[in-house]
């Protein structure tokens, strides 16, 4: 992301996010809240997405795994 679109969407989301959590501030840290939010929020979804990424893939593992063992016991397991 370019520097000009990480000031503009930071500057938009300072602005959100000091108007939701009332405070009154400047511009210069109105901004400046909106770039480090976007930083810090970025590397948070980032780390998530990383974890909820594992997790699910062990979801899905687990999930294949108990349908082959169902397929095995339907149709290849004599009782």
């Amino acid at each position: 992301m370019s520097v000009v679109m990480l000031i503009i969407i930071g500057a938009a989301a300072g602005f959100l996010a000091t108007r939701m959590m009332r405070i009154e501030a400047d511009i210069v840290t109105t901004v400046a809240i909106g770039i480090a939010g976007a930083l810090v929020g970025g590397l948070v979804l980032q780390v998530l997405l990383t974890v909820m990424g594992a997790f699910a893939g062990l979801i899905g593992a687990i999930l294949g795994a108990m349908l082959l063992i169902w397929l095995w016991q339907t149709y290849v397991q004599k009782k």
